[in-house]
């Protein structure tokens, strides 16, 4: 409803007998609204703030806006939707420097080209496009999710170098096809990734299951951008028309202007969740200082550019095949993961495999993965002094997992690592909590194996 969250209700007798019987106000908006009961029992309704079309600003915020803003999306909200304007303006510019060279190419003001080759061309261009399109889905679908602001900077990177590429076709008569067919696979790429991350960073700013409303607006947004960027093309278009400098020039300009505000648009969102990288930022710093980053401290630190660099890959929903050989390994690994909802092995030392149960959980996925990571810890500091804060318990096991790493004895790191991990993981995961993670979800980008061994066997195993 409109006239959600009620004031409280102030009753105060006046001189002139009348009775306030209630205030309201309309989101955190200046309008607000009293009812006053006069003595003869009429109610009067009296308006105290600002109507709600009175300004221009109150227009466009309702227009633009999410309702309930600010209080209906993420804390980023804001600083996220400035840059991708700017990223979105630029990129309209650069696509209609682009458009103007794929025409002239094509034969647009060429009395020699005919209609059939310009189509056939374009048919060529879009239907490579197309066959782009459904293959990166297919390969990357699922990181796009837990790397969201990573690939939202890979897909701007990407649309920079197909528009440069749709520049320079004309220069090269021969090889004009191919060279707008790569650059429509490239667009294409930019489609997937840059729709998908969209749709994850949507589902992070709508704090009150209001993605559609979230989603509408940002596309109102974009709408206004590309029809002032329209009218801005308009203007030059005709400047650049028979000028390939100032073309390059803007080209060079609007590039460079766009890949900023792209970088500070996904380097200002604090997503919540936890991925891969930020939990090995949160379990790096934890294991050295004895704290819990917070989200905003964690998104600070988390790389958009390259991935992160660790010592070890992480392979979370692998099937057991990855880490059993032989029956004795079933019986030893079943042993040495006493959680039971998932068994961790290392077929080498820079591998650790994580099978899951079919009754894990979300919290499964961060345990099984903290222990991976503090087994990365361990790996990465090995050859150097081992820094573990006092707080951390078990230090000794820090000193045995050194060891086991440098003798390669991999099911011993396996069993000391969750023996370590049991003890440690309590205190870190009230440090999630009081630090405002979310744990309830993950994006850790877990496989879809599952396996079915016997709990019960090992109920009475210790477990955390």
């Amino acid at each position: 409803s409109n006239m959600a969250d009620v004031g409280p209700v102030k009753v105060a007798l006046s001189d002139m007998g009348e009775k306030i019987v209630c205030e309201e106000h309309y989101g955190s908006d200046s309008l607000k609204q009293r009812y006053t009961r006069l003595d003869n029992g009429t109610l009067v309704k009296q308006a105290t703030g600002g109507q709600r079309f009175s300004s221009v600003i109150q227009f466009f915020r309702s227009v633009f806006l999410p309702q309930g803003y600010p209080e209906s999306v993420s804390s980023d909200y804001l600083s996220y939707q400035i840059w991708d304007t700017v990223q979105a303006f630029c990129s309209s510019i650069t696509g209609t420097l682009a458009t103007q060279a794929v025409l002239k190419g094509v034969g647009v003001g060429d009395e020699t080209a005919t209609a059939a080759g310009a189509t056939i061309t374009w048919i060529l261009r879009d239907g490579t496009g197309m066959l782009g399109r459904i293959l990166f889905a297919w390969i990357q679908g699922t990181s796009l999710d837990c790397d969201a602001k990573r690939w939202r900077l890979f897909a701007d990177i990407v649309n920079d170098f197909s528009i440069f590429l749709e520049l320079v076709a004309p220069a090269f008569p021969l090889f004009f096809t191919g060279i707008v067919c790569v650059a429509g696979v490239g667009k294409a790429i930019v489609g997937v990734s840059g729709g998908a991350t969209r749709a994850a960073l949507t589902m992070h700013q709508a704090r009150r299951d209001n993605m559609a409303d979230v989603s509408a607006k940002d596309g109102s947004q974009e709408t206004l951008v590309n029809l002032m960027a329209l009218l801005a093309g308009l203007v030059v278009t005709p400047m650049v028309a028979d000028n390939a400098m100032l073309t390059w020039f803007l080209f060079f300009v609007f590039t460079c202007l766009h890949l900023f505000a792209n970088y500070n648009a996904v380097t200002c969102v604090v997503m919540e969740t936890l991925n891969q990288t930020r939990l090995h930022i949160l379990v790096s710093h934890y294991l050295s200082t004895g704290v819990v980053l917070s989200p905003a401290q964690a998104n600070a630190q988390e790389p958009v550019v390259f991935g992160q660099k660790k010592s070890t890959r992480i392979k979370l929903g692998s099937p057991l095949s990855s880490i059993i050989h032989r029956a004795p390994d079933l019986d030893r690994a079943i042993h040495i993961n006493s959680m039971g909802r998932y068994l961790l092995g290392m077929p080498t030392l820079t591998d650790i495999n994580i099978v899951l149960h079919q009754e894990s959980s979300h919290m499964d996925y961060i345990k099984s993965c903290f222990q991976a990571e503090v087994i990365d810890y361990v790996i990465e500091h090995r050859f150097s002094e081992l820094q573990v804060h006092p707080s951390i318990p078990n230090f000794k096991a820090f000193q045995s997992m050194v060891d086991q790493a440098n003798s390669k004895a991999l099911w011993d790191l396996a069993g000391t690592s969750h023996d370590a991990a049991a003890q440690i993981f309590p205190s870190f995961h009230a440090g999630l909590e009081a630090a405002g993670w979310t744990t309830g979800r993950t994006q850790l980008g877990a496989d879809e194996w599952r396996a079915t061994w016997n709990l019960h066997s090992i109920s009475d195993k210790k477990s955390f």
